[in-house]
């Protein structure tokens, strides 16, 4: 069919869909790690197990396609560097190590978001529960 260029408009034109970059959500459950962390001085001295779940949104993940290491983010690496805010020192709060755990990560891997629960699977309560938990979901800032 012929356009009848007196009623061509070049606003109307349909612009090319925009290639999405691939998003990655990199999963890690049950991490266990022994820390130092309780309200009790008790807690923090002797120290208990606690169970690490974490997700990262990476947005800029070239591994999709190249299929290497380098492009994405390093899960055993990820593990590390928890382990390391979780020894570094002792916390009163689950609330305040998941925060300094999802501060950790967006610093130095730079996904889009970051959420971290931490369980205590053998919490120290006068009633019987299976575990205790705090999550935290944090997102990174994008300066303009």
């Amino acid at each position: 069919m012929a356009r009848d260029d007196a009623d061509y408009d070049p606003d109307e034109v349909e612009d090319e869909p925009e290639a999405s970059e691939p998003e990655v959500a990199i999963e890690i459950s049950g991490l266990s790690l022994y820390t130092h962390v309780g309200v009790t001085a008790a807690e923090r001295e002797v120290g208990q197990r606690l169970l690490l779940d974490l997700r990262l949104d990476v947005t800029d993940c070239d591994a999709t396609v190249t299929d290497r290491i380098e492009d994405t983010v390093d899960y055993g690496q990820v593990c590390d560097s928890v382990n390391l805010v979780a020894q570094q020192r002792t916390y009163k709060t689950l609330e305040r190590l998941c925060a300094a755990i999802a501060e950790r990560l967006l610093a130095q891997y730079g996904p889009e978001a970051v959420w971290v629960k931490a369980a205590k699977p053998e919490p120290p309560l006068a009633l019987p529960v299976t575990e205790v938990s705090v999550e935290v979901w944090r997102e990174a800032e994008h300066g303009e």
